[in-house]
């Protein structure tokens, strides 16, 4: 077993949080402010609350992306399958889960997990480029 590389966990958290900023402040902000009910984002010490919390969760998830890595010691490529299957096989249906008995729309499903697939690929990358 490796150690965990706290770089790549720091750079792949920040590739993440990255991503969450133009997914959701460009890319899809008005979809996902009307599927969720989101008129106006927290702004000032909400706010930073909202985003300190995203970045740990990222941080916490990435992590321990992070601990498979460097248990199993992969090459570049399969580092970058892990994240994806991560995503689509732990993330995505978990929040299905959620919608489901709170009756959210699909395409917020979709808007959401699509998020977490393309952060998580992102974080990834950081790992097989390193």
């Amino acid at each position: 077993m490796g150690q965990v590389d706290w770089l790549a966990v720091a750079l792949g958290t920040l590739a993440f949080f990255l991503v969450g900023a133009l997914w959701y402040g460009g890319l899809f902000r008005k979809a996902w402010q009307a599927e969720a009910g989101v008129d106006d984002p927290p702004r000032g010490a909400a706010g930073a609350k909202v985003m300190l919390g995203t970045l740990f969760a990222e941080f916490m998830v990435v992590a321990m992306l992070g601990h498979l890595i460097a248990r199993t010691q992969p090459p570049g490529h399969v580092k970058l399958m892990m994240a994806a299957g991560f995503a689509l096989t732990v993330m995505a249906p978990a929040i299905g889960i959620s919608y489901l008995h709170q009756k959210r729309s699909m395409q917020l499903f979709l808007i959401d997990a699509g998020h977490y697939l393309v952060g998580m690929l992102a974080a990834g990358a950081v790992f097989a480029l390193r």
